[in-house]
């Protein structure tokens, strides 16, 4: 069985946060809102558990990726993805329970035609970058997943 280790956290090894991206089965009633073939990209913000009636739910709070277009990039083969925004204009947020993560995510910046700043961090990607690649290279059941 393959096990994988997914973070969100405030403070990875004292150098800034860590906020993995996942591959969230929506299921094939939801495709075309955030999905690939009823498969989400999504940002995990926080992890949590709760009792309710003696049931134990592990959730985890996510922030979603849209889908850019119907299908992967020409030029690369890979699908493109940005943060997703509601109506307002504010960040779509969700709680998942965790039995819906299918995997772990790779993404990409495109980073465009200007230079990079120097001083840029990877934590601060999702903030710098409007666009990402879903990267199907990663490993092969990323390739397999998503195409």
């Amino acid at each position: 069985m393959h096990q994988e280790y997914i973070c969100a956290t405030p403070a990875w090894r004292q150098e800034g946060p860590q906020y993995d991206c996942v591959f969230v089965m929506t299921g094939p009633e939801l495709e075309g809102m955030h999905s690939m073939h009823g498969m989400g990209i999504a940002c995990i913000l926080h992890f949590f558990s709760f009792k309710s009636g003696g049931i134990y739910y592990p959730c985890a709070v996510m922030h979603w990726f849209d889908r850019i277009g119907d299908e992967p990039d020409e030029t690369t083969g890979m699908w493109t993805v940005h943060l997703s925004l509601n109506r307002h204009d504010e960040c779509n947020i969700s709680v998942i329970h965790v039995d819906t993560i299918f995997r772990a995510v790779h993404l990409i910046p495109i980073y465009g035609q200007d230079f990079i700043l120097q001083d840029i961090v990877p934590c601060h990607s999702y903030d710098t970058f409007h666009s990402f690649y879903v990267n199907k290279f990663a490993d092969h059941h990323a390739f397999e997943v998503a195409y």
